[in-house]
């Protein structure tokens, strides 16, 4: 077997490794959210204190979301710079910069390697008859609906990627 060949299906190894890793977390990080019975209100304020951290600081948030492509979903990862959370009556709505930086297709992304997307996401409180009835919190993209189960972690933080958000 020819050097390259092996090292790109070396490569190719270690993205499939990646993306187990990431739907482990994002399972297990959803199942945590859904025991702690976490609601659309407290996710809405969580988004609320990223938006004013972001004004002021730059703040960008790790987040992990599913991407469903050819019937499957598989967890991606990126950054979200939360530009504004509206309300209205019963609605959520987040505008947000998405810097994505982990696909199955692509791999590692590095910042600025993949143009910033804008996108709005809706928090709302999920209806789940399979357990007894019981809400869970959920965050979905409204501009691309393949992307959904938006998880935004608080404690993972960078304040570099300003210059990547254009």
């Amino acid at each position: 077997m020819a050097s390259s060949q092996l090292m790109a299906d070396y490569r190719q190894w270690l993205t499939f490794q990646g993306q187990e890793q990431l739907s482990r977390e994002h399972q297990g990080i959803a199942q945590r959210l859904e025991d702690a019975r976490a609601s659309a209100n407290q996710v809405v304020q969580a988004y609320r204190s990223m938006a004013e951290k972001a004004s002021t600081e730059g703040a960008c948030y790790r987040t992990l979301f599913l991407r469903e492509r050819d019937n499957a979903s598989l967890p991606c990862e990126g950054w979200l710079f939360v530009r504004r959370v509206l309300s209205e009556g019963n609605s959520t709505r987040v505008r947000v910069t998405l810097l994505e930086t982990f696909t199955l297709e692509e791999g590692i992304i590095a910042p600025g390697d993949k143009p910033a997307s804008k996108l709005t996401l809706e928090i709302y409180d999920k209806l789940d008859i399979n357990k007894g009835m019981r809400t869970q919190v959920r965050v979905d993209c409204l501009d691309t609906p393949q992307d959904f189960h938006f998880i935004t972690l608080l404690d993972a933080v960078r304040g570099d990627l300003r210059p990547h958000l254009k």
